[in-house]
């Protein structure tokens, strides 16, 4: 039996999930407490330290089971992707009414009134959640502020296209572990891309590796869709077309669209990966 993903499991020698008793060993086990994200974002990391790397990030309204706070420091599990790390307990608050909304564009600016004059009071990124309690004149009015109602989109209508989505990041700058137009990495752009198309999809490249149906990887990569996952050991990207990959490039340290070919070239000739698998969703 394969032992448990550290990244999926909140299970430490001196603590775990209750869900978890019978299956992992700890000096003890609870059942946690509900909490959401109330920041634009929340950096999650491997250890409880601003020092220590980013893992994830959660968004606005984003829910986690926390199972213990320190210092600081709350140690919980993201409910929409099951990942397990600290954030920093200043940047979470009671669940809140359910959110009903969801950010659509790149980022939209919260708003003390419906008045776009007002000075701004923060923000929030595509898709974070809140709860609309009504309308303003154009405004949408949610517990952090007014905010442009045109930006959002109810929870349950889902992108016609994640490609065209992911498209829409363009430029953002690439950040080791980010999920937001301020910086993302390969697999948050996927991720984001596929959750605001209502596809459920993991953190990690490895995850996102398994999704779908593989699609053969031919010498001349041939075949291929838009909307086709490449994947190699550590990398993910997204097919614009039959032969143009969309990512967040460590490379260029930017979301950029390039010639497959040349990704898969540089890519085995700067750190000798082929091209791993390539998956079709649908």
């Amino acid at each position: 039996m394969s032992a448990p993903d550290p990244r999926l499991t909140p299970a430490r020698p001196d603590l775990a999930d209750i869900r978890l008793r019978g299956h992992v060993e700890a000096a003890r086990f609870v059942a946690g407490e509900p909490r959401a994200i109330v920041t634009a974002t929340a950096p999650m990391r491997g250890r409880p330290a601003i020092a220590a790397g980013l893992v994830t990030e959660a968004l606005l309204g984003e829910r986690v089971q926390i199972f213990e706070e320190a210092d600081g420091w709350a140690w919980g599990q993201l409910a929409d992707d099951g990942y397990v790390g600290y954030l920093p307990a200043t940047m979470l608050g009671p669940p809140g009414p359910a959110p009903t909304h969801r950010v659509a564009v790149l980022r939209s600016f919260f708003y003390p009134g419906p008045d776009m004059k007002l000075p701004a009071r923060g923000s929030a990124p595509m898709g974070a959640a809140v709860a609309v309690a009504g309308l303003s004149g154009d405004f949408a009015e949610t517990p952090h502020g007014f905010l442009w109602a045109a930006h959002l989109r109810p929870r349950d209508e889902a992108a016609q296209d994640f490609v065209a989505v992911a498209e829409a990041y363009r430029g953002a700058p690439y950040l080791w572990g980010g999920k937001s137009s301020l910086g993302l990495d390969c697999s948050g752009l996927v991720q984001i891309s596929l959750a605001m198309a209502g596809i459920s999809a993991p953190r990690d490249s490895d995850m996102q590796a398994a999704l779908g149906s593989p699609v053969p990887v031919t010498p001349d990569l041939a075949g291929l869709q838009c909307g086709d996952l490449v994947c190699w050991h550590g990398h993910i990207g997204i097919m614009r077309d039959a032969d143009t990959l969309l990512h967040a490039s460590g490379h260029a340290m930017l979301v950029v669209e390039e010639p497959l070919r040349q990704v898969a070239d540089r890519i085995l000739r700067v750190v000798q990966r082929p091209i791993l698998t390539i998956r079709r969703l649908g």
